[in-house]
């Protein structure tokens, strides 16, 4: 039965039949290529495409690179980098369907990139109705342990591997579906078919139309089949291989044309031939053909160097200043059509190609549209088309004032419904010209652009305007402007090149950003009760991993009076949580948790944003008096449609647990307004400067590369073990080795024989002998000067074994030449010993020493084109926006971006690198130490000027006095007008790169310690310092001397006889027997002369120095 669908299938979608589509389609491209065969099987796709792809994409298990399986001769092929293993996978695939099916590979890039798929509509479903449609299909009960994983797939199982694939929607189907398949082996469905049906899928809106597709599809493949299925509905393939890839391989134009039209069928309809390149007449944009347009450049260190980018000459230093505006950035494309109502037709996209026609209006006369039925007079007579760039935002004509960027869609809904009514409103402000009836503008100037702009378009008031620039020449000029944008609470500026051409899809220099520098974290702490959550993925799979916040309703907005429990939804909180934490948060909550039900929400406790929507819908809710209290603290507070109170926390993250509040005294609605109020007015009142206080680079001194962690006795050397990777090699070793290792011909001779290879005694004597030298002997002239054998160094036999060594267990694999194992090259050699290794010299195939790596980093650090890194600007803070939604999500943070825009001076370290062994408290040294390379590696820029203003964090070690503390904050507290940074100790870095994730800082604030007992006869005083332990006395450490430590913290005294010492205000009277002093009984207060030490006399001893062992090691109680 199989088999004859497949066949009528075919027949009906024959190559050699076109339908009424197909002869549109070649109408509208008349070039385009057709198949010669039926497409490949479905199975192809994964088996050929996806699983190679994936396995590459994952970690090796033994070494990073795979390495040549011969030797210095080069008989085998040229190691392939991972991306160039990628490419091969996908080269095989394209060339197998050029083969077996045609020129025509739009069928199966629609189900490689399915995102980028523009024709076909969206599906309408996601992983919860799919999991229903499944249920109905598989006819398994809901309740059963399958059904409940299908429809609660982001829970762990009951089952360890159920558990594993928490969070992963299409292997959790794999894993039900596995149970009970309609096939066992691959299906018949062909790729053709499966996009006829995917298309059908796209058109069905309800389930009762979706039902039999996916039924099909369940009965016609294999698990493994549906599985990609899955992945290819849910737009999710993560393959390994990015578009980019994909298309330089189809076609070296597809990138490019992909990027002036967001069409995947252009790019393979009219890029089949890759002989064929892209000619000039298509290299530009076209009308109703959504292009990538050109982007501002990231802001400069200074206005001057901003200006000169700007390329002005004497005649024409000129520079144009626009207002950034915080809206969606839009392209309008409008054409004459007498066949639509009104006589002109109009396509909006944003940026990142996604269709707002529907939202904005397709003609003059659109009932749905909330901008295009006002443009009826907003275009000049003459102009029958135009493509215009600019940005749409929000304007609330009450307010006179544009409003943020979230209330975008909601303003151009509420507009679609009533285009009379006094709310919010979109406006378009366009500020370039791109298309003149069917002419390209792009290659003309900004000037021009702009000249042709006020000759075409008349501005619509409120609705839609050309927006005003200002023309400069010197930074005083945009110093005046930027105070003006800072005043407006404006986003910032946009500085651009009259004189430059309209680039497409590139971030230019032409355009470049100007944005003020504010505050960087909202000042004040919100205790916020906890009223939702959301089930996490990865690591954080299988619970709770971010918590719904909400704002307590005040008793006169709620109709229940003083009774009132409701919460409004105000924010999301996933970052700064401890495993400790959450397991706290369980250990409170536990059982108290119910489902949410969106057919029935608890809106006697909880009202979220939406209405019926529902927005940010938590997965499981918990009633305002049995959940607890979180302090929250975030960077700022914005507008936001997506939580009911209107606003939300920007960046929030959880700082403690406040298990000393309850609901009712947890933050209410008018509290936060009355905070938010009193913190905007706060900021007013202090002074911004534009300039004086920018984030700047500090120059610091260049210190010497150390590996953390690294001991040089801890390095193994060579032993001399037997292996076999030279079996099958013959050996000439001229010389003995002089560098890495010395070792003379002898031991050369006998470490070769050891590994499988032979040795002779001149090049001749038998083939493709290999000659090892490391001086320029009488020989090693001779052959040299011959020119018909390449002389290898004895350094490339030590690394072939070294690395063989290290890969015990792997394969025998012999090292490829590198640079520095070449003691004289062939002409015919060099290029391939190059390929060994990467600009620095870093090989490709081998482990590197201690030693070569610090000489690779010296090398990257004198590399001008990598320490002119580029300013951090909107692109980190965008990038940070969307790794903090996925953290919030579940996500993992990446590593290297934990402590991403946070600045840290280390005070102890800003002389040199400690040395540990020589420091008189080496635990010290160590830890600071390895907590500046941790924090480096996690992102952090580290300064060695504590005067940097941009300094976020003072780190110090535990061990600290409290006098160099009250010194250091002091020094910090004299900062005019500058924020105070946090002082915390290396355990704060230590356990947020432990956990992942940022923790509250008021936790790792230096405490008190100990420094010095001042004892004289009856008498102890003791300094500022000791950390105090509640731990008590055990009678066993009371025979101990006075002076001798302890492993808990405590020390005995024996008393002496003369008088108290004159330094002491505070004193303890001693016992005349020995005692056993806690430090947690010691007085708070003590003067500072009593830190002083004081020496030992012949007789009697009158002080002593407390050093109660490595802190690390709890030898102290906290």
């Amino acid at each position: 039965m199989d088999e004859e669908e497949a066949s009528n299938h075919e027949k009906s979608h024959s190559y050699s039949q076109p339908s009424q589509q197909d002869s549109n389609l070649d109408e509208k491209y008349p070039n385009r290529p057709h198949n010669h065969s039926r497409t490949l099987p479905f199975h192809e796709l994964f088996e050929t495409l996806f699983n190679p792809l994936s396995e590459l994409s994952k970690k090796p298990t033994g070494s990073a690179v795979p390495r040549r399986k011969v030797g210095p001769h080069g008989q085998s092929a040229a190691n392939l980098t991972p991306h160039e293993k990628r490419r091969d996978v996908i080269e095989r695939f394209i060339s197998r369907w050029r083969k077996e099916v045609g020129d025509d590979i739009y069928p199966a890039f629609r189900l490689i990139l399915p995102d980028k798929d523009r024709d076909r509509a969206m599906y309408g479903i996601k992983e919860k109705a799919i999991g229903k449609l499944l249920v109905k299909i598989m006819k398994i009960d809901k309740n059963s342990e399958d059904g409940f994983n299908l429809l609660n797939w982001k829970l762990p199982g009951q089952l360890a591997a159920s558990r594993f694939m928490a969070g992963d929607f299409a292997r959790r189907c794999y894993d039900v579906i596995s149970k009970r398949p309609m096939r066992t082996e691959v299906g018949n469905m062909s790729i053709e078919e499966v996009n006829d049906k995917l298309d059908q899928l796209s058109n069905a809106s309800k389930e009762d139309q979706q039902l039999p597709i996916l039924s099909e599809f369940y009965r016609r493949m294999n698990p493994e089949e549906m599985l990609w299925l899955i992945r290819i509905i849910l737009r999710q393939m993560k393959v390994g291989a990015t578009e980019r890839t994909l298309f330089n391989v189809w076609h070296p134009d597809a990138a490019n044309l992909y990027s002036i039209s967001s069409s995947l069928r252009r790019v393979c309809w009219e890029l089949h031939d890759p002989n064929i390149r892209l000619g000039a007449e298509n290299s530009g944009i076209s009308l109703m053909q959504c292009f990538q347009p050109q982007l501002a450049q990231f802001q400069m260190q200074s206005f001057d160097r901003m200006i000169a980018r700007m390329r002005g000459t004497q005649e024409d230093p000129v520079f144009w200043i626009e207002e950034k505006l915080d809206g969606e950035r839009m392209q309008l494309h409008m054409q004459s059509d007498s066949s639509v109502p009104g006589g002109r037709r109009f396509r909006f996209w944003s940026r990142k190609a996604k269709d707002y026609t529907y939202l904005y209006g397709k003609s003059l006369e659109d009932p749905n549209g909330a901008l295009a039925r006002h443009l009826k007079d907003a275009f000049a007579d003459g102009v029958d088309s135009l493509i215009l760039d600019g940005e749409m935002i929000a304007w609330n004509p009450e307010q006179g004032a544009p409003e943020p960027f979230g209330t975008l869609k909601t303003a151009a809904l509420a507009e679609q419904r009533n285009p009379f009514s006094n709310g919010s409103r979109p406006l378009f402000r366009v500020f370039d010209l791109l298309l003149l009836n069917g002419h390209d503008l792009t290659r003309y100037t900004l000037r021009d652009r702009r000249n042709a702009l006020q000759k075409s378009v008349t501005s619509v008031h409120r609705r839609f305007e050309v927006h005003p620039y200002e023309e400069a020449t010197d930074k005083t000029q945009i110093e005046a402007a930027l105070r003006r944008v800072v005043a407006e609470a404006s986003e910032g500026l946009v500085l651009k090149n009259p004189r430059a051409p309209y680039r497409l899809n590139e971030r230019h220099d032409d355009w470049m950003k100007v944005k003020p520098e504010y505050m960087t974290e909202f000042g004040e702490s919100l205790d916020l009760i906890v009223i939702g959550g959301y089930y996490g993925s990865g690591h954080r799979g299988g619970g709770l991993a971010s918590f719904l916040c909400g704002l307590r309703a005040d008793n006169a907005s709620s109709s229940q009076g003083n009774t009132s429990t409701k919460c409004y939804s105000f924010c999301k909180v996933g970052g700064g949580f401890t495993a400790a934490d959450y397991a706290n948060i369980r250990h409170h909550t536990d059982g108290k948790w119910m489902d949410w039900n969106p057919k029935n929400p608890p809106t006697a406790y909880i009202e979220l944003a939406g209405g019926n929507a529902q927005h940010e819908r938590p997965d499981q809710w918990i009633k305002p008096e049995d959940s607890v209290v979180l302090c929250v603290k975030a960077a700022s507070v914005s507008i936001s449609d997506q939580f009911r109170v209107g606003l939300t926390l920007r960046f929030p993250r959880f700082k403690r647990l406040r298990m000393d509040k309850d609901w009712k005294s947890a933050l209410s609605m008018q509290e936060f307004l009355d905070l938010k109020s009193n913190v905007e007015q706060e900021q007013k009142e202090k002074e911004f400067s534009v300039e004086n206080f920018r984030k700047k680079r500090v120059k610091r001194p260049k210190k010497a590369l150390t590996v953390a962690g690294y001991s040089p006795s801890a390095e193994v050397k060579y032993e001399g073990p037997s292996g076999h990777i030279f079996d099958g090699f013959n050996f000439f070793i001229l010389t003995d080795s002089v560098a890495p290792i010395k070792k003379s011909k002898a031991e050369l001779e006998q470490l070769v024989k050891l590994n499988g290879g032979k040795i002779y005694q001149t090049n001749k004597a038998a083939p493709n002998t290999v000659c090892i030298a490391d001086r320029r002997t009488v020989k090693a002239a001779s052959l040299q000067k011959n020119g018909d054998v390449s002389i290898i160094r004895p350094s490339w036999i030590l690394d072939c074994v070294r690395q063989n060594e290290i890969d015990a267990g792997l394969p025998d694999l012999l090292l490829p030449l590198e640079p520095r194992h070449m003691f004289f090259t062939t002409p015919s050699k060099e290029e391939e010993v190059l390929t060994s290794v990467d600009q620095f010299n870093d090989s490709y195939a081998r482990d590197v020493t201690r030693e070569e790596l610090v000489s690779l980093l010296d090398k990257m650090s004198a590399d001008k084109n990598i320490s002119d890194v580029p300013p951090r600007g909107e692109a980190t803070e965008k990038l940070r926006e969307i790794i903090q939604e996925r953290v919030d999500a579940g996500w993992n943070l990446p590593c290297g971006w934990l402590f991403q825009n946070l600045t840290f001076f280390f005070p102890d370290l800003t002389t040199q690198v400690p040395d540990a062994g020589n420091s008189e408290h080496p635990s010290c040294g160590y830890r600071l130490s390895l907590a500046r390379n941790t924090a480096r590696f996690a992102g952090a820029t580290v300064v060695n000027d504590c005067e940097d203003p941009s300094i976020t964090h003072v780190v110090v070690d535990p061990d600290t006095p409290s006098t160099e503390i009250a010194t250091l904050r002091k020094t910090l507290s004299a900062r005019a007008d500058q924020k105070i940074p946090h002082i915390v100790t290396t355990e704060w870095i230590k356990e947020s790169w432990e956990q992942q994730s940022l923790l509250d800082e008021d936790r790792y604030h230096p405490r008190p310690i100990l420094d010095a007992v001042e004892r004289t006869g009856d008498y102890v005083t003791v300094a500022k310092g000791l950390r105090r332990g509640p731990q008590s006395c055990p009678e066993t450490e009371k025979k101990k001397t006075w002076n001798k430590q302890t492993t808990d913290g405590w020390f005995t005294l024996r008393p002496r006889a003369p008088p108290p010492s004159p330094l002491m205000s505070r004193t303890t009277r001693l016992p005349t027997e020995p005692h056993a002093i806690n430090p947690s009984t010691i007085p708070e207060k003590m003067t500072e002369d009593a830190g002083k030490l004081v020496e030992s006399k012949e007789g009697q001893v009158t002080g002593a120095s407390i050093q109660p062992g490595p802190f690390g090691k709890n030898a102290i109680p906290e």
